[in-house]
This record gives C-alpha cells, structure tokens and sequence, in this order.
C-alpha cells in the first residue's frame, strides 16, 4: 500500500519508527518531513501529508503531533480529506468502518509507541462498510457554509 507520513517535532521519534514499522510490513511509505526534533510548524506537515492523499498519490496518511490534535485540525482542511485523530484501536476502525477517514493521526504524549502502531495497523486493515454511512460521508464537507 502507498502511505504518506507527517509529523512535527514533538511526532519525529514516533515518525521514524513507525516508517520502520510500516516498511516492514511491505507498505511504500513517504516520509513529507520533519526531518529532526527541531521545533517545526504543526500545518506545514498536516497539509503536505494531506495532499498526497488528496491528489492520489497516496492511499492513505499518518500524522503524529504531540496530542494529535492540531496536525489532524490542520489535515482536514484539504478538500476531499477525514483525518481522524485516535487514542484506540476501536477508534481507528471505526474511524474506516463508518467514516471512511483516510488519514490516521496520533499523538505522541498521549499513546505509547506500541499503542500508536497498532492504531496505525487497525486503521490500515480495516474497510469501510459502506451503506448507510455512505450517505453520512458524503454530508460532511461543505462547499459552502450553510
């Protein structure tokens, strides 16, 4: 599978070992940076992680912050994009199952490393149902506000 990866800063460690991870799994990762624990903007990596996936060049994209919460905040603002920012394995499923999210975040003062890995390896495996959330999807972005 052809994955994306971001983080910033506070995300780097967790970054570098999860590519490692990944790869192992046989998924072609790109690495959109940082590139060291040297104090980066949390948007600069939400947004290039975001279009790759939204152009196509990615299947899907992982994002690490600190709480996970401004890098998906900043993702989400792509069109075409659901990043879904995760502390559980159950929460990255249903993330797929029932909101097709196609970027996972995480954060790395919240979860453990091992944690993240196997919310990162849920997200990945599982499909969205389709069905009745279809029709939710497709409700959720706006072209203009209401």
């Amino acid at each position: 599978m052809k994955l994306v990866i971001g983080s910033d800063h506070a995300g780097f460690e967790y970054k570098v070992a999860l590519i490692d991870h990944l790869e192992a799994a046989g998924h072609d990762v790109k690495d959109v940076g940082c590139f060291s624990l040297d104090s980066v903007d949390y948007p600069d990596f939400g947004h290039a992680t975001a279009n790759s996936v939204a152009t196509g060049e990615s299947q899907y994209g992982v994002l690490i912050c600190g709480s996970g919460i401004g890098i998906s905040i900043a993702a989400n603002k792509v069109h075409g994009i659901r990043a879904a920012n995760c502390v559980t394995v159950q929460m990255a499923e249903l993330s797929r199952q029932h909101n097709n999210a196609n970027i996972i975040a995480v954060g790395s003062r919240i979860v453990d490393l091992e944690t993240a890995k196997a919310i990162v390896d849920a997200f990945l495996d599982t499909a969205f149902e389709g069905g009745r959330h279809e029709r939710r999807v497709e409700k959720i972005e706006l072209e203009t506000n209401p």
